[in-house]
């Protein structure tokens, strides 16, 4: 792992190169945009290498909120850095997907729906350079309705609910959204599983293609579920069917990149 410095102050990126691989994951770990959670970090990206996939990690930036669309900006320029060959230990790659989780989630929906806005990039940028080829998204925070998760959205927006709805992602997709894998456990009581469920229907409508994996037993923050990640403190136990999301996203994931390329 190598740890390296971006353009925006107290962002970084940790980077675990896996060989042979053709494929990168940008993983952005959840902490309701206050911190970032360690449980959705190297554990993720490890196992992302052993899955053959280049990972790297964004360290985004959660000081000075309301952040807005900072952290977006912010994951942005990591996707097109992988992209362009700008990370030194990684060749050019072109297939990138972002994996995000809770808060996480959000943000690397955000960049699924929105890399196409010109309005939220500098002026000049190559929106596809930024673009993702696929979301796979743990127990996302989604809306800012009537599910909200309001620690999250006060950080991202402020405290006027009426400003929440600009990053409530359900009204933000369309036909240039991308594909999408999503899995949560249906008695998370921190982020609602009507998130995913919002999501999901909105990609539906908009014709995306999209898997959803619901799972009946678990708890918010499993990440992997596996036992290195289990706090059993937290409630957070391993859990060997809610673990099956990662080899399902994988097989998703690499139809995905088989389409591109033979797109």
């Amino acid at each position: 792992m190598q740890t390296l410095n971006s353009p925006f102050p107290d962002v970084s990126l940790d980077v675990y190169p896996a060989e042979g691989a053709e494929a990168a994951v940008v993983i952005c770990p959840g902490g309701g945009y206050a911190f970032l959670s360690k449980w959705e970090d190297s554990f993720v990206a490890r196992a992302f290498n052993e899955a053959g996939y280049h990972a790297v990690v964004l360290h985004y930036g959660v000081e000075r909120p309301p952040l807005r669309w900072r952290p977006l900006c912010q994951l942005a320029w990591a996707v097109a850095a992988v992209r362009g060959g700008e990370i030194p230990v990684l060749p050019a790659i072109q297939k990138v997907a972002v994996c995000g989780f809770s808060a996480g989630g959000h943000l690397a929906a955000s960049l699924g729906v929105q890399w196409h806005n010109p309005a939220l990039f500098p002026h000049g940028t190559d929106l596809l350079s930024h673009r993702p080829d696929a979301l796979i998204l743990g127990y996302p925070v989604i809306s800012g309705g009537d599910y909200a998760h309001p620690g999250s959205f006060t950080q991202l927006a402020g405290d006027d609910r009426s400003v929440w709805a600009e990053f409530s992602l359900e009204r933000l997709v369309d036909e240039k959204s991308v594909p999408v894998f999503l899995w949560h456990a249906v008695p998370d009581e921190s982020v609602s599983v009507q998130n995913s469920l919002l999501f999901f229907q909105a990609l539906l409508r908009s014709r995306i293609s999209a898997e959803l994996h619901l799972y009946p037993f678990g708890t918010h923050g499993m990440s992997l579920a596996t036992p290195e990640v289990a706090r059993p403190a937290e409630n957070r136990l391993a859990d060997a069917h809610v673990a099956t999301w990662l080899p399902l996203a994988e097989r998703w994931l690499a139809d995905i990149f088989s389409c591109r390329a033979e797109g």
